[in-house]
């Protein structure tokens, strides 16, 4: 019974360790860019006097920052497979994009200010080395591929190369707009929208115009 014990109690401090080394990887992330910060000022920002504590509980970096990524995807895909059920078959691009922007929007207002994640996604996309680990764990969900199936099916005229760019331009749009909203809220500063709802509604109202723009003849 002793020893059920003294399991349980260093399993639950594991597990509050693990939670301050990801807290404050991603603070420091969001803030700092991924290059610029090493395992040890995470250690010491979370408070742990072992310099070594982020590669005894993650690893390498790069499984601390798939670590990151799970934790904010996987409530934030449940959203999407909510939205993207309530909106069947519809042939509406605003469905489709709602589906690919509100997600994001609500779960870091259901989070409060200030929040990281969005900064943090916005460095770790523009990091050469670890992109792919946030494409892999939040671009390639089912929710998101159903969404962007939705999406290509009401706009079957747009020639692939112009979809493939625009995609791009749309991908950009979300993940930096969000990113800066955030900072400025962090920050104090003012910002275009009341609220992540209102910031939602314009960044999809942009991005219905993108994708629904006329194109160019060559």
């Amino acid at each position: 019974m002793v020893n059920m014990m003294v399991r349980t109690t260093g399993s639950a401090r594991s597990a509050a360790t693990r939670e301050l080394i990801l807290a404050a990887a991603e603070r420091l992330f969001a803030e700092h860019g991924v290059a610029a910060v090493s395992n040890r000022q995470v250690s010491e920002a979370a408070g742990q006097g072992n310099n070594t504590a982020v590669g005894y509980h993650f690893g390498s970096k790069s499984d601390l920052i798939r670590a990151i990524v799970r934790k904010h995807s996987r409530p934030i895909e449940q959203l999407r497979g909510e939205m993207v059920a309530a909106v069947g078959d519809s042939s509406d691009v605003r469905d489709w994009v709602s589906c690919l922007v509100r997600p994001s929007t609500r779960y870091l207002a259901e989070l409060g200010s200030p929040t990281w994640f969005g900064r943090f996604g916005a460095q770790v996309m523009t990091d050469p080395a670890y992109r792919e680990i946030m494409v892999a764990e939040s671009l390639g969900s089912a929710a998101v591929l159903r969404a962007t199936d939705g999406l290509n099916s009401c706009l079957p005229d747009l020639p692939l190369e112009v979809r493939l760019e625009r995609r791009d331009m749309v991908r950009q749009l979300m993940v930096h707009m969000i990113a800066e909203r955030e900072r400025a809220l962090a920050d104090g500063e003012p910002t275009p929208r009341a609220s992540w709802e209102d910031a939602a509604n314009g960044l999809i109202d942009g991005i219905v115009g993108l994708w629904t723009a006329p194109v160019s003849s060559r």
